[in-house]
């Protein structure tokens, strides 16, 4: 029996191929309903760029799609007795500087899509750990050892601590 050439597989398109042509246009609609929302509903820019610390600790300007109202980080002062978080993070449940499309954005995780774009311009992979701001990544260094190794990989997507644990508000989350 003979083997086929290689050539003649170039017409059959992988299991890859297939998903890919459908989730780019799928994501890609998904993305352009998402940016036409935020505009609608609140005045301000549709994404969110914040500095983040990648790869051989190179800092890169990260994605998001907005999620609060124009100005939350200054209004954070005025809620800072309500943090429920360790040290430098801030969350509270509620908070009312996430406005009503943003909530829905971040229960689906869909403020994250913009992030694909940093993986198309090699800042990010889609696996690997969590970009953090370089406050924490400094706090983090002093107090989980060999956290700094973390930088010597694309910060991705998503990562093992996102798929096996819940959202982590704790130094002791963190270390876990």
């Amino acid at each position: 029996s003979q083997v086929p050439h290689p050539s003649s597989f170039i017409l059959l398109p992988s299991s890859w191929d297939r998903f890919r042509w459908l989730a780019l246009p799928a994501l890609g609609s998904l993305m352009l309903l998402a940016a036409i929302l935020i505009k609608a509903t609140s005045p301000g820019p549709v994404f969110y760029r914040q500095q983040r610390v990648g790869e051989f600790g190179r800092v890169f300007p990260m994605l998001k799609f907005r999620t609060m109202r124009v100005g939350a980080d200054e209004l954070q002062v005025d809620l800072e007795h309500r943090n429920e978080a360790d040290g430098a993070l801030f969350k509270i449940s509620d908070d009312p500087r996430v406005t009503p499309v943003g909530k829905f954005l971040r229960r689906f995780s869909i403020d994250e899509l913009p992030q694909l774009f940093n993986v198309m311009m090699g800042d990010m992979s889609l696996v690997g750990p969590r970009p953090e701001r370089q406050f924490f990544v400094d706090d983090l260094i002093s107090k989980i050892p060999y956290y700094a190794v973390r930088h010597s990989v694309k910060p991705g997507v998503t990562g093992w601590a996102q798929v096996r644990y819940e959202y982590g508000s704790t130094i002791e989350d963190s270390v876990e």
